[in-house]
């Protein structure tokens, strides 16, 4: 049974995970919350807590996995793209360890294991399928043909879905991240406010238009009634988020069209937004399509989807070499 340590470092979670035989054995994550009071991830501060972070957490995986470090067979490690700083320190890491064991490393592309973080745990998606992946840096849509073969269909052309939530929630005067907090508001509201959507040819997103449209929408109606944001909180988040769901499902409705392909799942950190969730699931019954959700444990970066896509490549002898350097920007497909 080949044993595999995964570590992600790419933004503001310290994660490492141990696979044993393609089974999650454990999962830890370290979060930052130093950032809340910024308003968004600092670089510099986000580097020196992965710092701080990586050898507890790295610990306490093997611990939980009841796995020692000689019983490793490989050590694999998100490579980007990210923040360099953080990412330095998780390949750094990577790189020291498996030297001094005498194993290999397996460089990851983060996106890429995003998909496969829906191998962790039944019931996983048949081959072909489509993958939305959507987080705060990234909005994809993903033709996955085998763990090792992916094909990007769509993305956005500027900012992403979970920026344009961010955003959005920073100019509701909501704390960072602010996707969360829309979402919860959302439950209580109604989705009455209109706010255009993009018209973008093909199976790409934009979002920066959406971001102004609130901009202008908010700072017009506060003119008129400096108390109508606190006024209409949860109904705002609720039209907020009501357009950036309804804009990412027309571009998968459409890419599910074009593939004639039924086997639908979506991924990142935004996966985790429960008006999205409900969408799929309502189009899956609605399509006919099998639809695959991850739990939210798997939608936000950790190690366990790192290990995922480290495990198939392990199979395939896809190994990186010890001058392996990370990248900030990494294209899939």
């Amino acid at each position: 049974m080949p044993y595999l340590l995964a570590i992600e470092s790419s933004c503001d979670d310290t994660s490492a995970a141990v696979i044993g035989d393609g089974a999650v054995l454990s999962n830890v994550i370290a979060g930052q919350d130093i950032h809340r009071a910024y308003g968004g991830v600092v670089p510099e501060a986000a580097s020196r807590a992965h710092f701080e972070s990586i050898i507890p957490v790295v610990d306490a995986a093997l611990q939980r996995a009841n796995v020692r470090k000689k019983q490793l067979d490989a050590i694999a490690f998100t490579r980007g793209p990210g923040l360099l700083g953080s990412l330095m320190v998780g390949v750094s890491f990577a790189k020291a360890l498996a030297l001094a064991l005498g194993i290999p490393i397996i460089d990851v592309h983060h996106l890429q294991a995003h998909v496969l973080a829906h191998f962790a745990e039944e019931p996983k998606p048949s081959f072909p399928f489509l993958c939305l992946t959507v987080s705060g840096g990234h909005t994809q849509i993903v033709l996955v043909r085998s763990p090792l073969e992916m094909e990007v269909l769509g993305k956005t052309l500027d900012d992403a879905a979970g920026e344009a939530f961010d955003k959005a929630g920073r100019m509701m005067g909501l704390p960072y991240p602010a996707g969360p907090e829309i979402d919860q508001l959302s439950q209580n509201g109604i989705a009455r406010f209109a706010f255009p959507e993009p018209k973008i040819r093909g199976l790409d997103f934009s979002f920066s238009g959406l971001k102004t449209a609130i901009r202008y929408f908010l700072r017009d109606e506060t003119a008129k009634n400096p108390d109508f944001i606190r006024e209409n909180l949860p109904d705002i988040a609720a039209s907020v988020q009501d357009t950036i769901v309804r804009i990412l499902m027309s571009k998968l409705k459409r890419a599910a069209k074009e593939t004639g392909i039924s086997e639908i799942a979506i991924a990142g950190g935004v996966a985790a937004n429960s008006g999205l969730r409900q969408a799929l699931l309502r189009e899956g019954e609605k399509r006919n399509w099998k639809v695959y959700i991850p739990r939210i444990e798997y939608c936000t970066d950790n190690a366990a989807m790192i290990g995922m896509a480290g495990y198939y490549k392990f199979l395939a002898g896809e190994f990186a070499p010890q001058d392996i350097a990370p990248v900030a920007r990494w294209e899939m497909g």
